[in-house]
């Protein structure tokens, strides 16, 4: 069964929550990683958007318990130069992840905390 879809979206995507054991630190090194703005610098609930008056953000909360398995949900980045930024991601402090993903044309990070996102190929290559 095709279900049609509203002419007019009543959503607007505001933020992606990621969970931290550290929200200010792991802000902190997103926000360098993306370039973004810090918005909202609250211990409990760190958000940064791409400028203050753009969305989506994101929003690192803290939470007691560590990150148990694979990320349900990631993040793919298609830079200009993708060794250029692999090289400047792990600089910053991200490291190398396996999830099983094989030889593959993209590089899968992690961040600090351990979530894993991945760097994709220029358009150009």
């Amino acid at each position: 069964m095709i279900f049609p879809y509203p002419a007019v979206m009543s959503l607007v995507w505001e933020q992606l929550v990621v969970d931290a054991a550290d929200p200010v630190a792991l802000g902190r090194w997103w926000a360098r990683a993306l370039g973004w703005t810090v918005v909202n610098d609250d211990a409990e609930e760190f958000e940064i958007r791409p400028a203050p008056d753009r969305l989506p953000g994101l929003l690192f909360v803290r939470v007691p318990e560590g990150k148990p398995a694979k990320n349900r949900l990631h993040l793919d980045f298609r830079p200009d130069d993708q060794r250029a930024e692999v090289d400047r991601l792990l600089a910053l402090g991200a490291r190398h992840a396996d999830v099983g993903q094989g030889e593959q044309t993209w590089v899968v990070l992690a961040d600090p905390e351990g979530n894993e996102f991945c760097v994709l190929r220029s358009h150009a290559a």
